[in-house]
């Protein structure tokens, strides 16, 4: 038996789907195609399992882009 979603937690996730697509936009990379947006995240899922050191690296650099949001 299928489980329906409530209410509250379809807008949660569709607002949790449109916020991930702001990120795709904030990057630059709204014109891509979905295969290389997939690819592209795949790798990063593979590369950051277990390297602390890329997992800073990267969270550092999308932090520095979360504050230029002023710009």
């Amino acid at each position: 038996m299928a489980r329906t979603m409530t209410s509250d937690a379809r807008k949660k996730d569709t607002r949790e789907k449109i916020e991930l697509g702001g990120l795709i936009v904030k990057a630059g990379l709204r014109y891509e195609k979905r295969a290389l947006l997939l690819g592209a995240l795949i790798d990063v899922a593979r590369r950051i399992k277990g390297e602390e050191g890329e997992r800073s690296r990267l969270t550092e650099i999308g932090a520095e882009a979360f504050g230029n949001d002023d710009q």
